[in-house]
């Protein structure tokens, strides 16, 4: 058989591989089950082998790569318009193969195992902080209680204090309940304090991450979440390119020859994003406070643009900047403003 290209559509148990030849004629589709797949590769002459990035997919690229395979994955939404008529696991193979044998199809870089360990340290602590914004609910139950208190968790030790106070006129049923949020909430305190010390670690010892945080708004977080998350600066051709990868810049709906541009796309990595946003926000925050130097970019948008357009624009900028000193390396230099 000359296979050229194999196409493997992901799933737990049992797998369908789709191959064809340079011309994109169907040689074989086959179905496997998961304890026979790499048995099935090493078997097969070196070839390219496309999969979705779903769930699993770079542990088997990387394990089909060791067989001498080229290994591209593909992001689901570029397959999806490949997919002719009914949805099943043979359609999606032959799609995946399909779209990987497009000339103008963008791949995602196979992460190795050290990257994948930083980006379970990201998504754990994300997960730990939305779990602790829920235990939050307890500013809602107290309020019914009367007691009333500003937003954010600097204002959170009033409430557990008020829970925990035995003259508080808490009935006893709630006052027990409510004291299982506030063990969950300290709990969930102690697990993204020790997540954040790992973070910081990580930040002081990677001498990219220590690059990154030269960049006004990008800290140890961000800059450990840039390294783990983020692909490989060569992988764009400029920094425009990775701020869109991002979801940075604005929807396109342009029609006619005339340009129109909607909001912010939100179309890539979420986390990443968010960082860039909340760090760029403080730097606006600052400059709103303490003044901007006169006939700086930042001083002339907010004179202009309403805050929260600035903090976009200002993250979009940080993700160029990013791009910048990962693609050519070196550190940030504030650019001089002219006299």
């Amino acid at each position: 058989m000359n296979v050229s290209m194999m196409g493997l559509d992901l799933a737990k148990n049992v797998f369908q591989v789709h191959g064809s030849d340079t011309a994109g004629a169907v040689i074989f589709r086959k179905q496997l089950r998961r304890d026979k797949l790499l048995a099935f590769f090493a078997g097969q002459p070196a070839c390219i082998v496309a999969m979705e990035a779903c769930s699993s997919a770079h542990y088997w690229a990387r394990e089909i790569g060791k067989f001498g395979h080229t290994v591209r994955l593909i992001a689901p939404a570029y397959v999806k318009p490949f997919v002719k008529r009914q949805k099943n696991d043979a359609a999606d193979a032959e799609a995946i193969c399909e779209a990987a044998q497009r000339p103008t199809m963008r791949f995602v870089s196979v992460k190795s195992e050290e990257q994948q360990a930083s980006a379970a340290v990201f998504r754990a602590r994300d997960l730990l902080v939305r779990q602790r914004t829920q235990i939050n609910a307890l500013r809602g139950h107290l309020a019914e209680y009367g007691l009333i208190v500003a937003q954010g968790p600097t204002h959170v030790t009033r409430l557990v204090l008020h829970v925990e106070d035995s003259r508080s006129k808490l009935p006893e049923p709630a006052r027990m309940a409510f004291a299982i949020l506030v063990d969950t909430l300290k709990s969930l305190d102690q697990r993204i304090q020790k997540l954040d010390v790992e973070i910081a670690r990580r930040a002081r010892e990677d001498k990219d991450a220590r690059r990154l945080v030269t960049v006004p708004g990008v800290g140890p977080i961000t800059a450990s979440a840039l390294i783990a998350l983020a692909p490989e600066a060569a992988g764009f051709r400029r920094g425009r390119d990775f701020a869109a990868w991002l979801g940075l810049t604005p929807l396109q709906r342009s029609t006619g020859g005339k340009q129109k541009l909607g909001e912010t796309s939100k179309m890539g990595e979420r986390t990443l994003r968010r960082l860039l946003i909340i760090g760029a926000s403080a730097v606006v925050l600052q400059a709103r406070r303490r003044g901007t130097p006169e006939g700086s970019w930042l001083g002339r948008m907010l004179a202009r643009k309403p805050p929260m357009l600035v903090t976009v624009a200002l993250a979009n900028k940080m993700a160029r900047i990013v791009w910048a000193l990962m693609a050519k390396g070196g550190v940030y230099k504030a650019p001089a403003v002219a006299a």
